[in-house]
C-alpha cells in the first residue's frame, strides 16, 4: 500500500509540475494571459493595401532609387518601399547609415513627393554588439542603456540574429522618453511605419535546459507574452501619434509557435507571416527532413505551401490584413513559375509585399514573370476599394478579409465575392471545390456554373483559380488595360463590377475615407434596378449582361447609347459612364 501511495504521489506531483510549468512558467502560449487580449483589427489605411517593395540583398539608397525607376518604366505599381536591415549605424540607435542612405533629408523627402511611403525595419533591442552594421561594436552604449535602467535586466546581453543586445523597457517612463527621443530622428523625415521583427519572443531567461519566460521589468516580473503586447502596442501607438496613418507590419501567427498569435490583433493593421525559403514545399521534402516544417532560421524548409498554410491560420484567427513575402524571402534563385504562382495569391490577400532576397528587379528576369506579375500587381491595386470594404467591416466586428473554408484544400473567401483555390504545387493543374450558390470563373465569366462541384482544370501561367460569385458587387479602381476590366480612360472613376442575381447591396467607404456610398440592385421581370446613394462619385457601371439592354436611363431620363453608355459584345458587359452629376443615382435598365 506504502509504495503504491508512493506512486501516487509522485504521479501528482510531477503532474502538478508540469501544470505549473506550462501554465505559469511557460506562458508563451498564452495561457493563461490571453483570453482577453485580441481586439477588433485597426483601420488600415487605403495606402497600406496597394503594393509594397523591398529587397534584402542590397542596402542603399542608389540600389532602392534603381527599383523604383525599374518598376516605374515597366509600369509595375509601388506605393510603399521597405528599408530592412541594416540602415542604422547600429540596433537600434535610428540614426541613419549616411553611407548607405546618403543626404537622407533630401532623399525621403524625395520618395515622399513622388508619392512612396517608407516603413523601416525595428526590433526592440539595444545592442552591445550588432554584426553586420556599421558601428558593430557599441558595448559602451549598451551599458549606460543598462546602467540608466533603460533596458530590461539581464545579467548578460542576449543574443538574436543580428548580435547581443537588451530589451528596451516599456515599463520606464525614462526609458520611454529616450527611446522616443532617438526615434524623433527618423518621424522628423516623415516615415509611414515600422516593420516590427520578432525580437519580444526572446524575452526569456534559461534556468538550466529550460527555458523561463520572464523576465524583470522597472514595474517588477514580466511574461514574454505581456512584453511582446507591449511592444506592438506600444510602438503603433505612438507611431500614431506621429502620424494619423501611420502603420506596423508585425508578425501575425507563424508555425506553432504563438498559435495565439505574435502581434495583439487591436495593434495589427498590417501582418506578415514569416520567412520561408524561394521553394515549392513537396511532401518528399518534409520526410527528407524528419516531419520537421520550421522556419528558415532554424535552418527548416518553409516553403509557399507553409506561408499559404500560416495566412489562413491567421485569418482564421482573426487577422484582417495578411500576407507573406512574394516569392519567399530566403535562398539561391527564385523559380519563375514559384514567382508567378506566388504573386496570384498574394493578389488575394491583403497585404502584397513584394520581396526578400533574389533578383526581384522583374526587368531582368524572364518576359513571362514580367508580364505575368504586373498584371497580377494592377489586379491587386485595383481591388483595394473591394479590400477597403473589409478593413471598415472588420474593425467595426464584422466580416474579415479572408474566410478559410472547410471543403478543398487551402480554399478560402476573399471578401464575400471571391472564392480562391492557391496553386500551391508546381502544376497548372488544379482541383478546385465550389461551394454552394453559382459562378463565374472570373478570368472567363461568360458561363455560369452551379455550386457544390468539383473542377479540375488547366490554368495557364497568365490565370489563376478565382471564382466570383453570381450577385456580386465589386468597387475597383482601374488605371490600366492589363486585366481587361478597363484601360487609361477608366482613371478617375470608380469601376463597380456587378453581376445581377436577384438583389444585393454593397457599402463603398471611399478610399479617400472622406465619404460612403450604398450601391445596390433589384432585378424584377425584365428590368434591372440599380441605385447608387450616399456620397457622390465618378463611376463606370460594368455589369454583367447576357444580351445588349432595350434602354438605359437614369433618374427617369434615357441615356444616350453611345455617349452614356454601351454594350461590350464580345464581354457581355453592359458599361455606364458618370462623371458625378447625377440626382438620386436610380438606374433602370430594360432588357
Amino acid at each position: 500500500m506504502k509504495s503504491k501511495a508512493l506512486k501516487i504521489s509522485i504521479w501528482v506531483l510531477a503532474t502538478l509540475t508540469v501544470v505549473t510549468y506550462f501554465y505559469w512558467i511557460f506562458p508563451v502560449w498564452g495561457i493563461p494571459f490571453n483570453s482577453q487580449r485580441h481586439g477588433n483589427p485597426p483601420l488600415t489605411p487605403p495606402w497600406a493595401l496597394e503594393c509594397w517593395l523591398w529587397e534584402d540583398d542590397v542596402n542603399t539608397s542608389d540600389y532602392v532609387d534603381e527599383l523604383l525607376a525599374g518598376y516605374k518604366e515597366n509600369d509595375i505599381p509601388v506605393r510603399t518601399i521597405i528599408l530592412d536591415s541594416p540602415w542604422s549605424l547600429r540596433y537600434n540607435d535610428f540614426e541613419i547609415d549616411t553611407s548607405l542612405y546618403k543626404k537622407p533629408d533630401q532623399w525621403f523627402k524625395k520618395l515622399q513627393d513622388s508619392n512612396y511611403r517608407v516603413v523601416l525595419w525595428m526590433t526592440s533591442m539595444v545592442n552591445s554588439f550588432s554584426k553586420d552594421a556599421n558601428i558593430k561594436d557599441s558595448k559602451d552604449w549598451y551599458q549606460r542603456a543598462m546602467d540608466n535602467g533603460f533596458l530590461v535586466k539581464s545579467r548578460h546581453p542576449n543574443k538574436w540574429w543580428k548580435g547581443e543586445g537588451g530589451f528596451i523597457d516599456y515599463t520606464n517612463d525614462k526609458a520611454m522618453d529616450w527611446w522616443r527621443g532617438l526615434q524623433q530622428n527618423v518621424f522628423d523625415l516623415g516615415i509611414d511605419g515600422w516593420k516590427l521583427d520578432g525580437t519580444a519572443t526572446l524575452f526569456w531567461n534559461q534556468l538550466g535546459p529550460l527555458p523561463i519566460f520572464y523576465k524583470r521589468s522597472s514595474k517588477g516580473i514580466m511574461t514574454t507574452r505581456t512584453y511582446m503586447d507591449h511592444y506592438y502596442r506600444d510602438e503603433y501607438a505612438h507611431g500614431l501619434s506621429q502620424n494619423p496613418e501611420f502603420v506596423t507590419l508585425s508578425r501575425s501567427i507563424d508555425r506553432g509557435f504563438h498559435p495565439e498569435g505574435f502581434s495583439p490583433i487591436d495593434a495589427s493593421p498590417v501582418n506578415w507571416v514569416g520567412d520561408q525559403k524561394h521553394e515549392w514545399v513537396t511532401d518528399e521534402m518534409i520526410m527528407e527532413s524528419g516531419g520537421e516544417n520550421v522556419d528558415i532560421a532554424l535552418d527548416g524548409i518553409q516553403g509557399f505551401e507553409s506561408a499559404i498554410e500560416s495566412v489562413l491560420k491567421s485569418a482564421d484567427l482573426g487577422y484582417n490584413i495578411v500576407g507573406s513575402d512574394v516569392a519567399g524571402f530566403s535562398g539561391k534563385t527564385i523559380p519563375a513559375r514559384l514567382y508567378m504562382r506566388w504573386t496570384q495569391f498574394s493578389t488575394f490577400c491583403g497585404l502584397f509585399m513584394n520581396g526578400g532576397h533574389g533578383e526581384r528587379r522583374l526587368w531582368k528576369r524572364t518576359e513571362e514573370e514580367l508580364q505575368v506579375i504586373r498584371k497580377f500587381s494592377w489586379l491587386h491595386t485595383e481591388l483595394v476599394p473591394y479590400m477597403y470594404h473589409y478593413v471598415v467591416t472588420a474593425h467595426n466586428g464584422g466580416k474579415r478579409l479572408q474566410t478559410p473554408l472547410k471543403k478543398g484544400k487551402y480554399h478560402y473567401m476573399f471578401g464575400d465575392d471571391f472564392l480562391v483555390a492557391p496553386i500551391y504545387m508546381d502544376s497548372k493543374t488544379r482541383t478546385v471545390t465550389l461551394p454552394k450558390g453559382q459562378w463565374r470563373y472570373f478570368f472567363d465569366d461568360h458561363k455560369l456554373i452551379d455550386g457544390e462541384v468539383e473542377i479540375k482544370r488547366d490554368f495557364p501561367m497568365d490565370e489563376y483559380p478565382v471564382y466570383i460569385k453570381e450577385g456580386a458587387i465589386v468597387p475597383m479602381d482601374i488605371k490600366r488595360s492589363y486585366t481587361g476590366l478597363g484601360n487609361g480612360d477608366s482613371e478617375g472613376y470608380t469601376t463597380i463590377l456587378v453581376y445581377p442575381k436577384g438583389e444585393n447591396s454593397f457599402v463603398y467607404h471611399h478610399t479617400d475615407t472622406a465619404g460612403e456610398s450604398t450601391i445596390s440592385y433589384e432585378v424584377t421581370a425584365g428590368t434591372l434596378r440599380l441605385s447608387v446613394e450616399g456620397t457622390k462619385f465618378a463611376h463606370l457601371l460594368r455589369i454583367h449582361f447576357s444580351k445588349i439592354p432595350k434602354s438605359v436611363s437614369l433618374d427617369g431620363k434615357l441615356l444616350e447609347k453611345e455617349v452614356f453608355w454601351n454594350y461590350d459584345v464580345q464581354h457581355h458587359k453592359l458599361l455606364v459612364r458618370n462623371d458625378g452629376g447625377y440626382g438620386n443615382g436610380v438606374y433602370e435598365i430594360k432588357y
